[in-house]
């Protein structure tokens, strides 16, 4: 192990490559970042910002200025497109651990995909906060790993964790009764949604919402007639949460409605 630790970027890229192949082999293509978090894969880690700071607002997920807060201030990052998967990655959490024992702390750090990094160069790449890159390092080597800009990683999926947090829907600026845009927050267990759906009160219908962008989603039509409830699937493991009549009748544009659960796991 000790030879795969003085590997170079170029050649721990080609290094992901052909583990990337090799896993292709063994297991389906639905499951490379399966929550289970069985398999430990290649990738590259890079950071963007200030070398404190805890990641920028908004970005390609909508979240806007909460990833500056608790419980994700720190923790946060982009990802290469085939793990942002056009939005429905945003809310994924992740393990990443560097390789480099010299400098690398061997709990790694546990980061949320909050934003797409579509230029990074490796298929498998984060691009993390200043904070939670240097959160990869041993303590006092932080500045040093930062240093270096660029480094081999290890990943798997983890369970996402909000202690104290339920379920929260933002209704997006420009919402009315006929077309009602929502983003989802602190969904915990897997993290990312595969789709979603809205149930007036006193109606049997589970109408289907559209996949808008990050962790957006619209319904187009109506007069929709709240209180509504959602329904929630997650992406990676299609478990099902229902949060009944969390949007009340009087709802309104830019507030936050909070469910009164979470997903298990």
């Amino acid at each position: 192990m000790d030879g795969f630790y003085r590997l170079s970027v170029p050649q721990f890229l080609c290094l992901q490559l052909l583990m990337l192949a090799l896993y292709s082999f063994t297991t389906s293509a639905t499951s490379i970042d399966g929550v289970s978090g069985s398999y430990w894969l290649p990738a590259v880690a890079s950071w963007y910002g200030s070398p404190q700071g805890d990641g920028s607002d908004g970005g390609a997920c909508g979240y806007g200025a909460m990833v500056d807060m608790e419980p994700l201030k720190g923790r946060v990052g982009a990802a290469s497109p085939i793990l942002f998967k056009g939005g429905e990655g945003c809310g994924a959490c992740y393990k990443v651990m560097c390789l480099d024992k010299s400098i690398c702390s061997p709990g790694g750090v546990t980061v949320i995909i909050t934003d797409e990094c579509p230029g990074c160069r490796a298929l498998t790449q984060f691009d993390l906060s200043g904070a939670a890159f240097g959160s990869l390092a041993i303590p006092g080597e932080a500045d040093q790993l930062r240093n270096r800009g660029t480094v081999p990683v290890m990943f798997r999926r983890t369970s996402c964790f909000y202690p104290g947090k339920h379920v929260a829907f933002r209704v997006n600026e420009g919402s009315s009764p006929y077309w009602l845009s929502l983003l989802v927050e602190f969904e915990g267990g897997d993290g990312d949604i595969g789709s979603m759906h809205i149930k007036e009160t006193g109606s049997n219908q589970w109408l289907e919402m559209s996949h808008s962008w990050g962790a957006n989603w619209i319904m187009n039509g109506g007069p929709l007639n709240g209180p509504f409830s959602v329904k929630l699937t997650s992406l990676s493991g299609a478990k099902t949460l229902l949060a009944i009549n969390v949007i009340p009748k009087d709802w309104r544009p830019m507030a936050t409605y909070i469910s009164r659960q979470n997903f298990l796991f």
